[in-house]
């Protein structure tokens, strides 16, 4: 590595901001709350970046840093199952090669900090510092390197530390931004990289924590946008990218409990006693309860709450609101065991049903297949009957006020292709304008007010500055399976023929190669409740 004092030779910074759109920028443009990001918006070039199906941080940044559709990196959601078992996504899950590895392959070092689900990460001519499903103080590479930020930078954290518990503390965001910087610009005087990639995820979070909260939002992205700022004059890139996973905005139709429509239907079978759902937290740990008698909980008190709580429907993220309306919020505090809220609910006994949703996020309906699943109902000459029946009935589906709930409910092959297809949802269900929502739920009302009031929208947006792109291009259907070959041609790297993108018309010159196939890591557990935790705070699970 370089000596910390050396400048930098960045040819290519590219900027993650997680959830960024129009709808959101133009705003603070107006506002004139981010003058950095709105130079690069109107100095360079700009446009919509079109997400996948799911349009998902988990699924969404591997298929971005690939430049491969999950049906060949092997991530669909923030969740991997294994018959009925489940996992946590991480690094070993993505069997194809991120875009920081074949340039090493090339010679081009990187520092890569905060994108979601590079944790463990694997060799490569560079440095790495994981962001999402990771877990705090996570494996970094170089071994070690983590603990030099720490004592260059001050703490790090993977998420938001909260400084007014339960919520997250502006306070809190802004700290974490500023070290994603610091972190960067610290790693960039050590390795020299000719590229670099800086994720902020807070441009998201906010929106699912403190949904609506003008405040927080600005704070979220002036603070980003300082950080950009103190980080384009330390490195001096030659060119920028901007881009983001897919869009946010405002919820307002109808929240479809697609699990009941299957109960309802004969395709799926419930239990009570919480065997049926996935355990998000294995015992009581963590700040599950807060307190010095964390502990010695009165649990006939807490079941009998989780009683009432259960014949409304709770589910994880709903428990605060009722727990106080009971008038037991404390001193249990904002979040209560799922073993506790399975042990009083009705759930999904998934060995014996046809069909469920394992997970909203990966917005898919799972078939209980014979010979793919360890107790499958479905046999397999009676599959494509079955996926076609789910789908016809899915797709008639209407809200109450008589509006389409679907835009699409269409065979798992109309999105994804490759080696991975099969851990996979069979068929895909896209909500209206994702102005809809689906949850796994069961036992409750078919339709519903959204649980979320804020969520993702397909439409991110991309943006170009610098002496290596045309900045008079037009960006027009652009989608982010087009970064990764972006990249490669930036770099005179030939593109890989099975990524699914193309190089954008920013820059001429792509060429392409056949590489050999990737050797992942083998696949490791994530078991991290922590991880789960927070993932289940974002509403994620």
């Amino acid at each position: 590595m370089r000596d910390s004092t050396d400048e930098t030779d960045l040819r290519l910074l590219v900027v993650g901001l997680d959830a960024g759109c129009r709808s959101i920028l133009e705003p603070l443009f107006e506002a004139d709350e981010i003058p950095t990001l709105q130079r690069l918006f109107e100095t360079g070039t700009s446009g919509g970046l079109e997400s996948q199906i799911p349009p998902w941080t988990a699924s969404a940044w591997p298929s971005m840093y690939t430049g491969k559709n999950p049906g060949k990196h092997g991530v669909f959601d923030f969740l991997s199952f294994d018959g009925y078992d489940w996992d946590v996504v991480n690094s070993t899950h993505v069997r194809e090669r991120p875009v920081w590895e074949l340039l090493s392959e090339h010679g081009i070092s990187s520092v890569v900090v905060n994108v979601p689900v590079t944790h463990p990460p694997r060799e490569f001519d560079g440095a790495l510092i994981p962001g999402m499903t990771a877990p705090e103080d996570p494996a970094c590479h170089p071994d070690g390197i983590l603990e030099d930020v720490k004592m260059a930078c001050g703490e790090y954290h993977v998420y938001p530390q909260s400084t007014d518990a339960p919520d997250r503390s502006i306070e809190g965001y802004e700290q974490t931004i500023d070290r994603r910087g610091e972190a960067f610009r610290y790693l960039c005087r050590r390795v020299d990289p000719g590229f670099g990639f800086l994720q902020f995820q807070q441009t998201d979070t906010v929106f699912h924590e403190r949904p609506g909260d003008k405040e927080a939002i600005e704070a979220v992205y002036r603070s980003v946008d300082r950080q950009l700022a103190e980080t384009i004059e330390a490195t001096d890139p030659d060119n920028i990218l901007i881009v983001s996973d897919h869009g946010m905005g405002k919820v307002t139709g109808t929240e479809f409990r697609v699990n009941e429509f299957l109960r309802e239907r004969g395709y799926l079978e419930t239990k009570s006693g919480g065997e049926g759902m996935p355990t998000w937290s294995k015992s009581w740990e963590n700040d599950l309860l807060e307190g010095e008698d964390a502990g010695k909980h009165d649990e006939s008190v807490l079941e009998r709450v989780m009683n009432v709580a259960a014949t409304f429907g709770v589910t994880t993220q709903r428990v605060a609101s009722t727990l106080e309306t009971v008038g037991l919020k404390e001193p249990i505090g904002s979040r209560v065991p799922n073993d506790m809220i399975r042990a009083a609910s009705e759930q999904v006994d998934f060995p014996e049903s046809k069909a469920y949703i394992r997970s909203k996020s990966e917005l898919g309906v799972r078939i209980n297949l014979e010979g793919r699943e360890p107790n499958g109902q479905v046999p397999d000459s009676e599959y494509e009957t079955v996926r076609s029946e789910l789908i016809e009935q899915l797709s008639a589906v209407r809200t109450p006020d008589s509006e389409p709930m679907f835009e699409a409910v269409e065979p798992r092959e109309a999105y994804f292709d490759g080696t991975q297809i099969d851990n996979g949802p069979d068929i895909l269900t896209v909500p209206a304008a994702f102005n809809n929502a689906i949850v796994a739920d069961v036992g409750v009302e078919q339709f519903g007010e959204p649980m979320e009031s804020w969520n993702h929208k397909q439409t991110g947006v991309v943006a170009a500055a610098g002496n290596a792109f045309d900045e008079t291009a037009t960006i027009e259907g652009a989608t982010l399976f087009d970064v990764a070959p972006t990249i490669c041609t930036l770099f005179d790297v030939p593109v890989d023929t099975e990524m699914d993108g193309t190089t954008l018309p920013v820059i001429d010159g792509e060429t392409e190669a056949a590489y050999p196939a990737y050797e992942g890591d083998q696949i490791r557990a994530t078991d991290d409740a922590a991880v789960e935790d927070r993932l289940s705070d974002l509403g994620y699970l």
